[in-house]
């Protein structure tokens, strides 16, 4: 990271101020993709990208060529997990021909190279920090209309209160809201994105107030930011972009979930202040004073911190590295001199950037596949217009789709055990937890099947009052039958006739037997009802003979 001159006002007393000697941020943002009827279906959006001329390309792993270094790491990276979570991130691997079979994979990942640094004004005033940019990286899943854009920036020697900013403005969708001098709230003030010939690719506009505004209310959905929409491009926003190639819809609010790395010269001098500004991302404060309310931060490190290698008193020889999950952040600390903390081949950097990074893309794989489970409920929902035959069709059809796409993700993407290794179990455990993705599979589980118990039962009333107008049918036609069989009793000698004859009594027969039976199906309904009360003994014969009146009665 380069900083310009003046990097040092306003941050306090620099001998007593805290540094940060590398610093990494990684940006995990979900998104729903929306799929344009009769042009793309769930599985088809990695091969529509392929198509498409883009920045962004297929990664494609191939170990055999790859150094011992690489290698050793990704093998580490693979055997951190069990082996359905290795299926899920990997896929069969090589087939029994030696051919790889890509086809297999549910996780398709697509990485563009054209970004090589970005430019940071954290605050108007204050001077530029540009940040290596380590990866911009797309994952797509099979049978799930979901991406997920990742997005990794690196700097080097800056303050603890210039870290805390960047994980505090960066990770910003869109502004929430504006202060009086027209800077997008809790956003930076500048992001430029720039090429490795130092091109400026896209640039910011938070301060342009009008455009979100009007975008907000046109299309009732947040406008993303220019730098944002370039990275995803040609993926286009579901609202305003109608014939774009493959369209996604936001999930959730304006800030996207991420990790963070901070290798500090010290980090047994972080106060108990910065901890939490450092674990749930809030904006840097004055020394000494907690982000929030005594009463919120009550037990802090108890519902937050994993201190398995921390001891603040320095009482053990391991390394000093202090884990910190909110659910939307995870936050990794340690020491900037201990080389295996620092190591990005096989130390603890290797393991944040990818073991943890994909603890991390599972966790929020698996909050938002559920958000679009949801939300296709209450669209198959709102679809049912006035009980019409149209709409009541397109709704089961919806509702049992819904229920086939939970059961696939139940059963193939659904992980409560990702790792044997303990710290990954528990971290995983703890970052389920606050994102609250637990509840949230026992409440779409429970509406899902709400809504096939739903269509179950409206469909076994259905199939009883097809019973009942079948069994009415089938009493009122046994008086003809009776009295068709009483004709076959030989009392009419049609043996001798001829076969004319036989053909037009057959017609004759034939013809009212048929209307005879459509009349009684039209009027089943009231037949039931009338049989119902006949049967009842408790009647008296005024009552029964009232029913059957009312039989025939026009405009029941």
């Amino acid at each position: 990271m380069n900083v310009q001159e003046g990097q040092g006002q306003g941050q306090g007393d620099c001998a007593s101020e805290i540094l940060v000697k590398q610093f990494r941020q990684i940006l995990v943002w979900p998104l729903q993709l929306t799929p344009q009827e009769g042009k793309i279906t769930a599985t088809a959006y990695w091969e529509r990208l392929l198509s498409l001329d883009s920045a962004w390309q297929e990664v494609v792993h191939d170990d055999a060529q790859s150094s011992v270094d690489l290698r050793e790491r990704r093998y580490a990276e693979f055997v951190a997990f069990t082996p359905d979570v290795q299926h899920f991130l990997y896929g069969e691997g090589q087939s029994a021909h030696g051919a790889k079979a890509q086809s297999s994979r549910p996780i398709r990942t697509f990485r563009r190279r054209d970004v090589a640094t970005v430019d940071l004004v954290l605050r108007r005033g204050e001077p530029t920090l540009t940040l290596n940019v380590e990866r911009i990286e797309l994952y797509f899943f099979y049978d799930v209309d979901l991406a997920v854009l990742a997005v990794e920036i690196d700097g080097r020697d800056m303050s603890l209160e210039q870290a805390q900013e960047i994980m505090f403005r960066f990770g910003r969708a869109y502004p929430n809201a504006w202060d009086a001098d027209g800077n997008g709230s809790c956003c930076c003030a500048s992001v430029q994105l720039r090429s490795p010939e130092g091109t400026v690719l896209a640039a910011s506009d938070y301060h342009q107030k009008e455009r979100y505004l009007d975008f907000a209310s046109n299309h009732l959905s947040p406008r993303l930011a220019d730098h944002w929409s370039f990275l995803l491009q040609p993926l286009m926003p579901h609202h305003g972009s109608d014939n774009g190639p493959i369209l996604y819809r936001q999930l959730e609010h304006h800030r996207i979930p991420m990790l963070a790395y901070l290798a500090v010269d010290d980090p047994y001098r972080i106060g108990r202040d910065d901890w939490m500004r450092l674990g749930l991302a809030a904006r840097p404060g004055p020394k000494g004073l907690a982000p929030f309310a005594a009463g919120f931060l009550e037990g802090f490190e108890a519902r937050y911190c994993y201190d398995r290698f921390w001891d603040g008193r320095r009482g053990h020889d391991q390394t000093a590295t202090r884990m910190i999950c909110s659910g939307r952040a995870f936050i990794m600390v340690g020491e900037a001199n201990n080389p295996h903390f620092i190591n990005e081949e096989t130390g603890i950097l290797a393991q944040f950037r990818h073991q943890y990074f994909l603890l991390g893309l599972i966790a929020h794989f698996h909050k938002a596949a559920l958000l679009i489970v949801r939300d296709r409920l209450a669209s198959a929902m709102s679809q049912l217009q006035n009980y019409s035959a149209t709409t009541v069709k397109r709704f089961k059809r919806e509702s049992r789709l819904c229920h086939v796409n939970f059961l696939r993700f139940t059963h193939r993407y659904w992980f409560q055990e990702v790792s044997n290794q303990r710290p990954a179990q528990d971290l995983f455990r703890l970052w389920t937890k606050h994102l609250g993705t637990e509840r949230l599979f026992v409440d779409v589980r429970e509406e899902v099947l709400d809504m096939i118990s739903y269509l179950d039962s409206d469909g076994l009333r259905k199939q009883a009052n097809t019973v009942v107008r079948l069994t009415v049918v089938t009493f009122f036609g046994l008086i003809g039958t009776l009295a068709t069989g009483f004709l076959g009793m030989n009392l009419i000698d049609l043996t001798q006739v001829s076969l004319l004859q036989k053909s037009l009594y057959f017609v004759a027969a034939l013809v009212p037997m048929t209307v005879f039976t459509f009349y009684i199906a039209a009027k089943s309904q009231r037949l039931a009802e009338f049989v119902d009360t006949m049967s009842d003994e408790r009647q008296s014969l005024r009552v029964k003979w009232r029913a059957f009146v009312h039989v025939w009665e026009r405009g029941r």
